[in-house]
């Protein structure tokens, strides 16, 4: 167990909101790949694999090779200023912060890390600690609950929280799939694309995959994917005939879920479709996924295909409606605890009082 700060009597308590993002390798490089993929495929919630049958493929097959492809990947989407996962989520906690500054007469610390990687989570946590938050809100930025995304993020932070003495109260925000403002930054978003880009033929919703024995698991994530699908698509007025919900980033041979977005795109240009568009509204930022994997490799994939043009429309990254339904999923669960923040005047009479009674700090 640790502690990292005593507990000071009447020391002023603050309420604190943690987002957490998937996190990112430190450089495009190889080197820094192999220990971000380590970290990453060894979290039993990632990979649901016996241990005895999945460390001799990860530590024998993945790790020495799979680090330079990654790399490679890395590199084509790679900011002057660093990773875009990082950059994005930097951007959108600085501006949630300005924002609940500007909403919220007592507004909370804001801060954000990454369950892989740095910032970490271990890290964070114990500063917000530090400075005073007896109250954390953790918001994963993952809009659909995955027991692989979310559920792993929670994990980390809880494990933290088991070797704290003194724990902050938490609060979690599970999803927010279906959220209005967030299907309305959504909406806004696709549609001020296309006011300047024009209309596709179709519409590809693309979500991360996930085994399908996940599924059958009982993991809710698909159900939450297809429901952010049909919000959207009734808000643009789209009908089912202009618009696909698919899945991406299959890994291994075992069956995920299903249509896989590659082979939806390949199926569509074979069938020589004009244009088709990509939206991934389960990433809030951009990143791999969505700069290489459905810029890149799905656009390639679709015009070699027989496609005629491809679209890619951003995430949400620092647009203002989505920093404003940010800051509403916020808002409504800090709901009771701002209120209840300890000013520094009452702090210091607390002190003052705990100190005459014989307290030593």
């Amino acid at each position: 167990m640790t502690s990292k700060s005593l507990y000071q009597h009447g020391s002023r308590n603050r309420t604190g909101v943690l987002l957490i993002n998937l996190g990112t390798p430190d450089a495009p490089t190889a080197q820094a790949l192999r220990p971000y993929l380590k970290e990453f495929l060894s979290n039993p919630r990632v990979i649901e694999v016996p241990r005895v049958i999945w460390w001799p493929i990860l530590h024998g097959f993945i790790l020495p090779f799979r680090p330079k492809a990654s790399a490679e990947k890395y590199a084509k989407i790679w900011m002057p200023e660093g990773s875009p996962l990082k950059i994005h989520t930097e951007r959108q906690t600085k501006l949630l912060r300005e924002a609940l500054q500007i909403r919220l007469k007592n507004p909370p610390m804001v801060e954000y890390a990454m369950n892989i990687g740095k910032p970490s989570v271990a890290a964070i946590l114990h500063n917000m600690q530090e400075q005073g938050c007896e109250r954390i809100l953790v918001i994963p930025l993952f809009p659909q609950y995955a027991a692989s995304s979310t559920a792993a993020a929670m994990d980390n932070v809880f494990t933290v929280l088991n070797r704290m003495r003194n724990q902050p109260a938490i609060r979690t925000v599970k999803q927010y799939h279906d959220e209005p403002a967030y299907i309305a930054a959504l909406t806004h978003n696709v549609r001020d694309y296309w006011s300047t880009h024009g209309r596709p033929d179709k519409l590809i919703i693309s979500f991360h995959g996930t085994p399908r024995s996940s599924l059958d698991k009982g993991d809710p994530y698909h159900c939450a994917c297809q429901k952010t699908g049909r919000l959207l698509a009734e808000a643009l007025a789209l009908d089912a005939s202009q618009y696909i919900v698919c899945f991406q980033s299959r890994f291994g041979k075992a069956k995920w879920l299903t249509p896989y977005t590659a082979v939806t795109l390949e199926q569509l240009g074979k069938a020589r479709t004009q244009r088709v568009d990509v939206i991934c509204p389960g990433f809030v930022s951009d990143c791999l996924e969505t700069l290489e994997e459905i810029a890149i490799e799905a656009k390639n994939t679709f015009i070699q295909a027989g496609g005629k043009e491809f679209h890619y429309i951003p995430c949400l990254n620092e647009r203002n409606d989505w920093i404003q339904a940010l800051s509403d999923i916020t808002c409504t669960h800090l709901q009771g605890w701002l209120d209840s923040d300890v000013s520094e005047v009452a702090a210091q009479l607390s002190r003052k009082l705990a100190l005459e009674m014989g307290a030593k700090n």
